[in-house]
Parts: structure tokens; C-alpha cells; sequence
């Protein structure tokens, strides 16, 4: 049987150049890198290196780079982080995301809401993509923070991140020059609070890391986070990169790491896996892997009758392809195609054992039936044309069974 993976977007395998590094770090150069004596200043030497590797990949200061047990910390720790700095059990404050952002980042800001914040959802297009238009409207005197993803986890669509943050450096330009007493528009608090008119911008780039400019000062964000396991790195550790000068107070208490940012042992091996993956990202052969996705699609199309794309074609990364197969359920797809050995993902939330369809899709436009019959297929760099030749037919194979058992 074939032994077939294409659901990178999920997870990615641990390059074995990565791996190689990280080895010496468990059982020859284990020092706690906190200790001050020759062991732990070992360990600490290769944490500093792999943060400078880090913090070149992003274009920015060493010390503007936090790690964290991966991009879920990282997001909590970007949006609790900044509201807890800013007063929020005092003082109105406003934060804006978008719909189809990954539960990082919505049940944080949920979770917000039931403690008095207020936080506008903005809806993407039909084609997966927010508009620029649509964060500005949403934007309020009292809003401190915008979050929105840089590529979509489920479509791998693009979001206009450098536009968004252009908006932000501007309306942040505007509101140093207003003064509150003066202006009616303002908030009507007695006392100046710059800190409350200052918008900080943040996006999950975990998605975005090895297909997108990077660099978070042509971005204009605050804070980005971006995780270990989806570039070929470990899994367990991410990176919060933290612009200086963003009010931001720590979630997690017991010892003074990390900048006195996030508290905890430093994981020596996990980072410098961190540092070898970031590393490696410009060696990857994006043409090839978006020559595999065009192909695949082009397949598809010849070959299975009724099959959709979800979300935009021109921005989405070279990986990522999200269809719907007319008439059939995403999960029997994938069980079916599991046991010919492929590995993909479906659209429907089936694994946290819910009968709801894809908060994504659904954002988008789909129809339930169509975000139920949902595939994502999402290639690396492993991948090849004869693997893809033999997934088509396999769901060929399979679309045409479910639909001939489904009731008329």
C-alpha cells in the first residue's frame, strides 16, 4: 500500500538537517542555559544563536524575539498580553479580528469578550481574503489591537498584511497629533492616555513562514507569531516576535526568561531546531511544489465531476488546495483515502467530534453541504507527480462510490 502525505499544512516533517542539530543538546550539552557556570553558557550560546538566526529571518533585534511552546502561546500571550497592558478591567477597549481567524487567536479574543472587551469580527470575501476597507470601518477610538491571520490555516489564502499595517502606521500618525481636549471624536476620559490610542497590529504568520515575505518592518506589525512544527522544525516550540516599545504584559509568572516575557526553563534543543529550520527556509524549492499544485488541480478538474475550489486561486500559497467534492461527505473521503494509504485533511471539524462544517468555509459563503464535502489538500516538498497521479484516482474512485450509495 502507498504511504502518501498531503497534509503538510497540518505538521511538517522534522528536516533531518534540523534534527541533527538539535541531538547534541539532550544528552551532551544539557546545562540549564539560566547557569551561570561553563555548562549552562554553552547551552545559552546556542539559544543566542538561534534567536540571531531567528530574528535575522524577520528583520529585526535579537531582543525582539520570544520564545514560546508554539504559535498558540504565542497568539495568547500577543492578545492577552497587550490588553492586559492597556487597562482593560478599567477602561473600554476595542479589538478587531477576523472570522476566519485559527482558534488561537478567536477563542482568545472570545474569551476577552466575556471579560468586557469588545471585539468586531470582520468577515472575509467570497475569494478568502479580507478587505483593507473593512478593518478600517471597524476601527474605534478606544481599539488598541487588530489581529488578522497572514495566510488562511484551511484555504491558504493571502491577506493583505503590508496594506493592513499601512493603515495602522497611519491612523497611528494621525491620532499623535490630535489632542483629546479639543477634539470631540476622542474618548472622553479627563486625563490623556496615549497608551489607549495607540493600535498595535499582530498576525499569525504560521501559515505565511515559508512562502511570504517575512520581514516584520516592511509588514509594519507589532507582534507576529510563527510555529516550529509547519516549517520543517520541531514541534513544541514557536516564536513571538515583539516590537520594541509594544506595551505588552506577560501571561505566564515564575522566573524572569525570555526578556522577563514568558517565564520558564529554556527548551535548548527545541530552539535551536527553531533556529537550523528558519535557516532552511531559503533553501526550499517553492516552483516545484506550486508546479505539483497546479497540476493536481488541473487533475482534479478532468478527472472528478463537480469539484469546486474554495477560496482565491491567484492568493494562495503554492501549497495549499481546498476543494469540495459535490454530493459527498469530506469525512468518508478521508477515511477512505486513509485507508489507501493518503493522508489529507477535510473541512468539516470532525476531530473535535463536532457535526459542525468549517468555520472557514462557512465564512466564505458555503453552503453546508458544500463545506461538509470539503477537502484540504496541502503538498510539501517530499511530494511527487506519481503520487499525485495516484490520490486522483483513488478519490476518483471514491466520489463515484459515495455517490452512487447516497439517496437519491
Amino acid at each position: 500500500m502507498q504511504n502518501i502525505y498531503f497534509d503538510n499544512a497540518a505538521t511538517t516533517p522534522v528536516n533531518k538537517n534540523v534534527l541533527e542539530v538539535m541531538l547534541p543538546y539532550f544528552c551532551e550539552i544539557y546545562g540549564n542555559a539560566s547557569s551561570l557556570h561553563s555548562f549552562g553558557q554553552e547551552a545559552l550560546k546556542a539559544v543566542d544563536e538561534a534567536r540571531a538566526k531567528v530574528a535575522n529571518f524577520l528583520g529585526c533585534e535579537t531582543n525582539e524575539i520570544i520564545f514560546t511552546s508554539g504559535a498558540t502561546e504565542a497568539d495568547n500571550l500577543a492578545i492577552m498580553g497587550v490588553v492586559f497592558a492597556n487597562n482593560y478591567l478599567e477602561k473600554k477597549i476595542h479589538i478587531i479580528t477576523t472570522e476566519f481567524e485559527h482558534p488561537a487567536v478567536l477563542e482568545t479574543c472570545k474569551y476577552l469578550e466575556k471579560q468586557g472587551v469588545e471585539v468586531s469580527y470582520v468577515k472575509p470575501g467570497s475569494d478568502g481574503v479580507i478587505k483593507v476597507e473593512d478593518i478600517e470601518k471597524e476601527i474605534k477610538d478606544n481599539t488598541i489591537l487588530i489581529s488578522v491571520m497572514y495566510v488562511n490555516n484551511e484555504i491558504g489564502t493571502i491577506q493583505p498584511i503590508k496594506e493592513i499595517g499601512q493603515l495602522v502606521k497611519k491612523i497611528n500618525s494621525e491620532r499623535i497629533t490630535r489632542d483629546p481636549s479639543t477634539s470631540s471624536s476622542l474618548r472622553s476620559d479627563s486625563a490623556r492616555d496615549d497608551t489607549l490610542r495607540q493600535i498595535y497590529f499582530h498576525t499569525d504568520a504560521v501559515q505565511a513562514a515559508l512562502y511570504c515575505e517575512m520581514n516584520v518592518e516592511n509588514l509594519g506589525v507589532d507582534l507576529m507569531a510563527i510555529s516550529g512544527h509547519k516549517i520543517y522544525g520541531p514541534k513544541g516550540i514557536g516564536v513571538l516576535y515583539i516590537k520594541k516599545g509594544t506595551r505588552l504584559q506577560k501571561i505566564q509568572h515564575g522566573g524572569h526568561h525570555e526578556f522577563n516575557k514568558r517565564a520558564g526553563t529554556l527548551n535548548t534543543p527545541l530552539m535551536v531546531g527553531m533556529g537550523k529550520a528558519v535557516e532552511l527556509i531559503q533553501t526550499r524549492d517553492l516552483n516545484k511544489i506550486k508546479f505539483l499544485r497546479d497540476y493536481l488541480w488541473q487533475e482534479l478538474q478532468k478527472n472528478i465531476v463537480d469539484v469546486s475550489l474554495n477560496g482565491s486561486w491567484e492568493d494562495r500559497t503554492p501549497t495549499n488546495l481546498n476543494v469540495s467534492v459535490q454530493g459527498v461527505e469530506g469525512e468518508a473521503l478521508l477515511l477512505g483515502l486513509d485507508m489507501a494509504g493518503i493522508a489529507i485533511s477535510t473541512g468539516s471539524a470532525c476531530s473535535s467530534g463536532s457535526l459542525e462544517p468549517s468555520h472557514v468555509l462557512m465564512s466564505i459563503g458555503l453552503s453546508h453541504e458544500a463545506a461538509h464535502g470539503s477537502l484540504r489538500i496541502t503538498l510539501g516538498e517530499e511530494n511527487t507527480k506519481e503520487e499525485i497521479d495516484y490520490f486522483v484516482q483513488q478519490l476518483k474512485q471514491l466520489a463515484e462510490k459515495f455517490r452512487q450509495m447516497a439517496p437519491k
